[in-house]
């Protein structure tokens, strides 16, 4: 049963239904139920919390990732299915603090100071969350303070950095050089991406890494773990 009900799960992310509702990549599926109901269902079952999250979310995500990788999957079938198990971590989000399941990591993460764009930091934030890492989201247009602030008040293991324009991009530099002055930089590990930079840039201005996308920053976090243990 339990093995069934994950198998649906993992399916239904990569289809992208967060819902009955939701018809997917194959709608032949409409009417069954979705993402959030199996979450649910799997809760009910007694399902541990890390299986769940591991065997359904992730390894749905994953197949999702390669998808997108080949372009059998576009950014509207991604955001689909990122926005869906987005949706069943705020179900479990309850149960792992009452639990105290240990998260992967703290991670914090903003549009820097002048940039408003959004939509890929909120795809790498639902990833993000979907591949067990605890996410705080400052927004856009986030000051190089808040971002000091945040990282002296919640400690993140990881920040996250997005800049669309060329003209923004220099913050992020600006925010390293703001981290070192305040003692901070050598206690977070800052990931930077976006349209306008690149693994260059990101070695020009000692970020830790550059990320082409969410797929891209889970392996680059998930290696750092591994290598941390």
């Amino acid at each position: 049963m339990s093995e069934d009900i994950l198998a649906l799960l993992k399916e239904n992310v990569i289809q992208g239904r967060r819902t009955q509702d939701d018809e997917g990549i194959d709608d032949s599926m409409s009417g069954k139920p979705g993402v959030l109901e199996l979450t649910q269902l799997a809760l009910e079952n007694n399902i541990s919390l890390e299986t769940i999250i591991m065997q359904g979310l992730t390894a749905g995500m994953q197949v999702v990732g390669e998808k997108f990788t080949t372009k059998e999957y576009f950014i509207p079938d991604m955001l689909a299915s990122a926005e869906a198990v987005g949706g069943a971590m705020d179900m479990l989000k309850p149960h792992l603090e009452a639990s105290n399941v240990a998260t992967k990591g703290k991670f914090a993460i903003a549009t820097v100071k002048g940039d408003i764009h959004d939509i890929g930091k909120n795809i790498v934030a639902i990833l993000l969350r979907g591949a067990g890492y605890e996410v705080n989201d400052l927004g856009t247009d986030v000051p190089t303070e808040k971002i000091v602030e945040v990282i002296k008040e919640y400690k993140p293991d990881f920040l996250g950095l997005s800049a669309l324009l060329t003209t923004t991009m220099i913050i992020m530099g600006e925010i390293i050089e703001a981290l070192k002055e305040n003692g901070l930089r050598d206690k977070v590990k800052v990931l930077i991406g976006g349209a306008a930079v690149s693994d260059e840039y990101a070695q020009e201005i000692g970020a830790d890494a550059y990320c082409v996308d969410g797929f891209h920053a889970i392996k680059i976090l998930d290696a750092s773990q591994e290598a941390k243990a």
